[in-house]
């Protein structure tokens, strides 16, 4: 070695040592990435009775888009995949009076209460406030030409629709969500275990 300049097999040998040695911390690397708590999520569990259970840490759910596809039926899939809407008034929810819980129709985390359904007006299922702030996650949204705020699923990111600040008392909100986003289940007595 002269200077500053390595000479060709002193070179080469650097390369080869730094070659091997690249994977190895890429996957020291990744593995403690895991072990850290990388997609771990906290959500609120709920009975069938729509009781609070507690506070979990649960893995995120990720899965490809073709997995997706294969599970959900095509609006579905439209809707929480891809952050489609349902045209107002077809949803299979619209117009739901029945007692119980509101599950997000990809991972099955509960997301909104019955007893915080209003009547909107806009042709899709409007809740007054989530079942636990938790399990839903806002995002900004700007698409269309124009502001508003994403409703996500905090568990499974599926798209379930967007709140506006025109809702009735207590929180003045109106969490306008997709039906195609949800499965709803009806209440059962307290103390049942959840569906």
């Amino acid at each position: 070695m002269t200077g500053n300049h390595f000479s060709r097999p002193q070179r080469r040998f650097f390369l080869k040592v730094l070659g091997a040695g690249l994977p190895a911390a890429f996957s020291i690397r990744a593995s403690s990435a895991a072990t850290n708590g990388k997609g771990l999520v906290k959500i609120v569990e709920f009975d069938a009775a729509g009781v609070r259970t507690g506070v979990v840490e649960v893995e995120k759910v990720e899965k490809p888009l073709a997995e997706w596809k294969k599970q959900l039926a095509p609006e579905d899939f439209e809707v929480t995949r891809r952050a489609a809407t349902e045209r107002p008034f077809t949803g299979r929810y619209a117009n739901n009076h029945a007692d119980g819980l509101y599950h997000c129709v990809c991972c099955n985390t509960s997301l909104f209460d019955s007893k915080t359904k209003f009547e909107s007006g806009t042709g899709w299922p409007s809740f007054w406030q989530p079942i636990a702030k938790e399990n839903v996650r806002l995002r900004s949204d700007d698409s269309l030409g124009m502001h508003r705020t994403e409703v996500l699923c905090t568990r499974c990111e599926a798209h379930l629709g967007h709140v506006f600040d025109d809702g009735p008392p207590p929180t003045g909100l109106r969490y306008c969500m997709n039906s195609a986003a949800l499965l709803f289940t009806q209440r059962a007595k307290s103390g049942s275990k959840p569906s």
